[in-house]
C-alpha cells in the first residue's frame, strides 16, 4: 500500500532529488554493472553490439561463441563471403542487413581507421551498423567515455521513474541523463538503467513490489 507520507514526498520531490535518490539506490545495490555481452575486444563487442539490435544479448552471446572462431579479427570478417557471414548469425534476428553491415564495418574499419575501433562518437557512426545508440555503447564500455546510449530499456525505465519528462525520442532522453547524472557516473548509470528494465521494471509486467525504488518512482505513484 501506498502511504499517504510517500505519496506526498514522492510529488514534491525536486528532479535533483529524484536523481540523487535513484544515484544513491544503484550504488548502494548495484555498485558493479555492466554489459551482458560476451567479449575480448574493442572489435568483438563492436560486433555483438550491431548483433543485439532487436536481439537478446543471450542469444547474441550463443552467436558470438561460435562467430569469433570463424572471424577472430575484422581481416577475416573483411575477407569472407557474405553468404558465410549470414550462416553464422543467421539466428538472430535481420540476418541479411546485419550481415551486410558486418561485412561493411570489418572492411571501412580497416580501410579508415588502420583497424583501430575509433572513440568518437561521430566517427564510430561512419561504420556501418553503427547508429548513435551503438556507438554510445562503445564509447561508453570500451572508452568509459560518458555517453549514454538510449535502448528501449533505458527509454522506459527513465520515464517511469520521472527521470525525464516529455522525451519522445531517445536523443531527448540521453540530454535529459546527461544533463542530470555526474559525469562519472555516466556509463555505470547506463548499466543500471538497463539491468533495471531488464529483470525489474520489465515492460509489460513491472516488478514493483521487487523494486526499491518506488519511494521516488512517479509510476508507482500512479498506481
Amino acid at each position: 500500500m501506498h502511504t499517504p507520507e510517500g505519496l506526498e514526498k514522492n510529488q514534491t520531490m525536486t528532479k535533483k532529488e529524484r536523481y540523487n535518490a535513484v544515484i544513491k539506490h544503484f550504488k548502494k545495490n548495484m555498485p558493479v554493472a555492466e554489459t551482458e555481452l560476451v567479449y575480448r575486444s574493442p572489435y568483438e563487442l563492436l560486433v555483438a553490439v550491431i548483433l543485439s539490435a532487436q536481439c537478446t544479448d543471450k542469444r547474441v552471446n550463443i552467436i558470438t561463441k561460435e562467430f569469433f572462431k570463424s572471424f577472430p579479427t575484422e581481416q577475416e570478417l573483411a575477407n569472407a563471403d557474405i553468404e558465410y557471414i549470414f550462416e553464422h548469425i543467421k539466428s538472430c534476428s535481420y540476418p541479411n542487413n546485419k550481415a551486410k553491415h558486418l561485412l561493411g564495418m570489418a572492411n571501412k574499419l580497416i580501410t579508415e581507421f588502420n583497424s583501430v575501433v575509433p572513440s568518437d562518437i561521430e566517427e564510430l557512426q561512419k561504420l556501418p551498423g553503427v547508429g548513435r545508440k551503438t556507438a554510445n555503447v562503445i564509447a561508453a564500455v570500451v572508452f568509459d567515455k560518458p555517453t549514454m546510449a538510449v535502448d528501449t530499456h533505458v527509454f522506459r525505465v527513465s520515464a517511469r521513474i520521472g527521470l525525464t519528462t516529455n522525451s519522445n525520442t531517445p536523443l531527448e532522453t540521453e540530454k535529459q541523463l546527461v544533463k542530470n547524472i555526474p559525469e562519472d557516473l555516466i556509463p555505470l548509470a547506463h548499466h543500471w538503467l538497463i539491468l533495471h528494465g531488464r529483470y525489474v521494471c520489465k515492460a509489460r509486467k513491472p516488478l514493483c513490489e521487487e523494486c526499491g525504488l518506488t519511494a521516488y518512482c512517479r509510476y508507482y505513484q500512479k498506481l
